[in-house]
């Protein structure tokens, strides 16, 4: 199972802030592959390494054509870290990975399933969920 990347944030000390669609955090030390692949020694001491972006599906993150990492290895080896967000994701991220229409989602709101300011809440135009409300309604995470 992919865990896709919704942001990435580049930290001091060659660090990267990685949040994943699952709601989880995990900041990934980059300084690591200086030693072990060539290419990335070009980060060190280098503007480039604030470049960074989240690749096209968020299937992994990118500074250049010839640098970046992919997902599983962000996920396998990042340290998970708790922040104030931690367990809430988006309707989007949520119907795909429990293979929902986003209507299921708001019909649940409005028959009680999941309770405005308890399991849900509308940040601006965005609806986010919990985890715990998605598990406790339609079970774990479907696999792909």
């Amino acid at each position: 199972m992919f865990h896709k990347i919704k942001n990435v944030f580049p930290l001091p000390e060659y660090k990267l802030s990685v949040q994943f669609a699952e709601g989880v955090t995990k900041i990934y030390d980059v300084k690591p592959l200086f030693q072990k692949i060539s290419a990335f020694k070009s980060l060190e001491n280098n503007d480039d390494f604030g470049g960074v972006y989240v690749d096209v599906g968020g299937y992994g993150i990118i500074w250049n054509d010839e640098l970046d990492l992919s997902c599983d290895e962000l996920w396998e080896n990042g340290v998970e870290v708790e922040t104030p967000f931690d367990g809430l994701i988006a309707f989007s991220d949520a119907t795909e990975l429990w293979g929902l229409n986003e209507s299921t989602l708001r019909k649940a709101i409005s028959y009680g399933k999941l309770i405005n300011g308890v399991d849900v809440c509308k940040f601006g135009k965005q609806w986010v969920v919990s985890i715990d409300a998605m598990k406790r309604e339609y079970g774990n995470i479907a696999e792909r």
